[in-house]
């Protein structure tokens, strides 16, 4: 079994592989590591392109494409590894960086998971938004970062260079144990992608393990390689599965007042959408609830799986406050200006 094995799901991603995989593989060869490219179902020259080109890369060949939850879980069940990372196809990694990540996890044992700082490829000194220096999430189940609340995205001075504790790794580049991904029972497939990391995050958190950011780390993500940021599938399936998250996650006492707010600012949403002529997007948000609703006797059934992981001591570090409220009407658009404990 190799200690690391380095696993970057594509989908027609050819020119990513082509501009970042040699990188990966120079820069991953130390302490055990093999690198991994799991195609999701590609029609493009990428299957043809690794065979002649990377006979240094393993391939594993899905046939179809599963998504990015089902394609992850599907590759990772051939894998055996002491650790995954899952690396997008579209990450540019630098000199050394898995050294910090392992170390961190050979060191703390209660640690399950952790990622690197995520920076912008294209604006090199500015954090990346899918990640940037760990990810956190408010009462009401939206995302926000240390380096990025909404869609405000700061300038790297190192203010976040410290070690933390947050609630989700970013899926773009995690390091994660084998074993608290087969315990914890790696991403929801219904997901198929978007949010599936945060999901699993919790899971991992309820299973009373932490997860962190490792700023030593570094890597540079160009961001919105499969789906454009302003996507309407993209869009739907951000709804739809911060629904997903929520549902199956929250405790009891919170479930029904968190889902009913929840369900009006995305009906907020829905409006804004309309009346400012993004009319495929507020379609999605409507499809969204749609396949919320079609979709509860099955998430009724995860949240019982999900109740039995949770440890007595469960804290999971939830903002509890609005992060929208914050941002627009507090106007605290930086992760320092929350106040936050990491």
């Amino acid at each position: 079994m190799t200690d690391i094995a380095v696993v970057i799901l594509n989908f027609n991603g050819i020119g990513f592989l082509r501009s970042f995989l040699e990188t990966v593989v120079k820069y991953s060869g130390q302490n055990n590591t093999e690198v991994y490219v799991a195609d999701n179902g590609s029609t493009d020259s990428s299957l043809t392109w690794l065979s002649e080109n990377r006979r240094d890369v393993k391939l594993i060949n899905l046939g179809t494409n599963h998504g990015f939850a089902g394609g992850y879980n599907l590759a990772l069940n051939q894998i055996k590894a002491k650790y995954y990372v899952l690396l997008n196809s579209d990450v540019e990694v630098t000199e050394g960086w898995l050294t910090p990540l392992t170390e961190h996890l050979e060191n703390n044992q209660g640690v399950a998971a952790c990622q690197p700082k995520i920076l912008s490829w294209s604006i090199r000194d500015h954090f990346e938004y899918a990640g940037a220096s760990g990810g956190f999430i408010d009462k009401y189940g939206y995302p926000f970062c240390r380096g990025r609340i909404l869609n405000h995205v700061e300038k790297d001075e190192g203010q976040y260079n410290k070690d933390a504790t947050i609630f989700w790794s970013s899926g773009a580049c995690m390091m994660i144990r084998s074993e608290a991904w087969e315990r914890c029972g790696g991403f929801d497939a219904a997901f198929f992608a978007h949010m599936e990391e945060i999901d699993l995050c919790w899971r991992l958190n309820n299973a009373g393990y932490k997860i962190s950011c490792i700023p030593a780390s570094v890597v540079y993500h160009v961001g919105g390689g499969t789906l454009p940021y302003d996507s309407p599938f993209k869009t739907y399936l951000n709804f739809r599965n911060s629904l997903f998250l929520l549902y199956k996650n929250l405790e009891k006492t919170d479930l029904r007042r968190t889902m009913f707010i929840r369900r009006l600012l995305d009906g907020f949403a829905a409006i804004v959408f309309l009346f400012t002529g993004r009319v495929s997007s507020f379609l999605s948000v409507l499809k969204a609830h749609r396949d919320y609703y079609r979709g509860i006797t099955d998430l009724k059934e995860k949240r019982k799986a999900v109740q039995k992981l949770k440890q007595n001591n469960y804290s999971a570090p939830v903002l509890n406050k609005s992060i929208v409220f914050e941002f627009y009407a507090r106007g605290k658009k930086t992760f320092t200006s929350l106040n936050l404990t990491t």
